[in-house]
């Protein structure tokens, strides 16, 4: 059993996804733009993954600038990737021996 938070749009995820798949699972795709998690959901995702909400935002993203978040504390980061799914990192997989943030991608193999 595997789960992927996905966007079909990133190259990165898209090559997770199918790295899941070779590796035999048939994961859970939830493509966490259309269904973002709930706030506790996300923050659990990120402290399960062992890191902090500051790595786990997309700092690239232009709506990161705009809001303003370079110096925003975690709350208040993970307020804003739950109310803009957009800035949370991608992808998350989650199978039975953990939870990664597949950036970069070998790091799910720890979890397969």
């Amino acid at each position: 059993m595997a789960t992927i938070y996905h966007n079909p749009r990133c190259s990165t995820s898209r090559n997770t996804l199918a790295l899941l798949r070779e590796s035999g699972a048939e994961p859970t795709v939830i493509e966490y733009l259309k269904t973002p998690p709930s706030r506790a959901e996300l923050a659990k995702l990120i402290a399960d993954a062992g890191l902090t909400p500051a790595q786990a935002v997309r700092r690239k993203e232009k709506l990161f600038t705009e809001l303003a978040l370079a110096q925003a504390d975690d709350e208040a980061l993970l307020d804003a990737m739950t109310e803009h799914p957009i800035l949370i990192e991608r992808p998350f997989v989650v199978t039975a021996k953990g939870t990664r943030l597949a950036r970069p991608i070998q790091q799910i193999e720890q979890i397969l």
